[in-house]
């Protein structure tokens, strides 16, 4: 593949550049993806731009040339010869609505993507899921015909935004979702959090379908005082898990 470099200095940070490149082959190393069904971006709001992976290249092709830098306004290639995603506009409305969100994954992991089909939550059922998300993973609302038929993928990214009532303390809550019939995006402070979501994102949800295999009738929720001080612990003012 032949990559030209438009006239003019590319407006993204080559830090951020970096970073993208990495977390879209950790998709690949992480086994989130079947063939290039996946992309990850990340945002410089002060430069007004996202670096996100291009349409269709093959993972093990991909380098920082190929990326293409987005403008945050209006979705205008800015940097770069090959079409972005065909997922950017979702990418963008997310980061438009969201103030918080540093960068966005998108997979079709199979767990994650089996609980989209059955139109389900992800449920809370134990301290693995409440380290990470403050409650289920939720499933959006199905799209209209109209939806689908005009501006699909901002549509995809609206009814995200819709199931979190637009309110970015519900996305930093639960940095994740899963669109309807369709599969799980995920967000974070930076685009290395997004992807580190998305794994842990098809995780959670491996563990639910074994646990509501094994325990099918329902169960019990796990006690609230657990479940918060699991996820308080690595969240908030007085976390103290790791050492950074």
């Amino acid at each position: 593949m032949t990559i030209r470099t438009p006239a003019g200095s590319d407006p993204a940070p080559a830090a951020l550049r970096r970073e993208v490149l990495a977390a879209n082959l950790l998709i690949r190393d992480s086994g989130l993806a079947t063939l290039t069904w996946g992309n990850v971006s990340g945002v410089d709001r002060e430069r007004g731009v996202f670096v996100i992976k291009p349409s269709g290249v093959p993972y093990r092709e991909l380098t920082e040339e190929h990326l293409v830098v987005v403008a945050l306004e209006d979705g205008r290639v800015v940097h770069g010869d090959l079409r972005p995603s065909t997922d950017t506009e979702t990418h963008r409305c997310l980061y438009r609505a969201f103030p918080s969100i540093g960068g966005v994954t998108h997979t079709h992991s199979t767990h994650a993507v089996a609980f989209a089909q059955a139109r389900r939550d992800i449920p809370v059922l134990g301290t693995t899921h409440a380290d990470t998300f403050d409650g289920p993973i939720p499933v959006t609302r199905d799209l209209s015909p109209e939806q689908c038929a005009g501006d699909y993928e901002f549509h995809t990214g609206q009814v995200i935004v819709t199931e979190l009532a637009g309110e970015d303390r519900r996305a930093r809550e639960v940095p994740a979702a899963l669109v309807s019939r369709h599969g799980p995006f995920t967000w974070g402070a930076s685009a290395t959090a997004a992807l580190e979501h998305a794994v842990i994102c098809e995780a959670v949800a491996e563990m639910a379908l074994h646990t509501l295999a094994l325990r099918p009738d329902p169960l019990d929720p796990p006690p609230r005082h657990l479940l918060d001080r699991h996820y308080t612990r690595k969240h908030g003012a007085g976390a103290y898990y790791g050492n950074g």
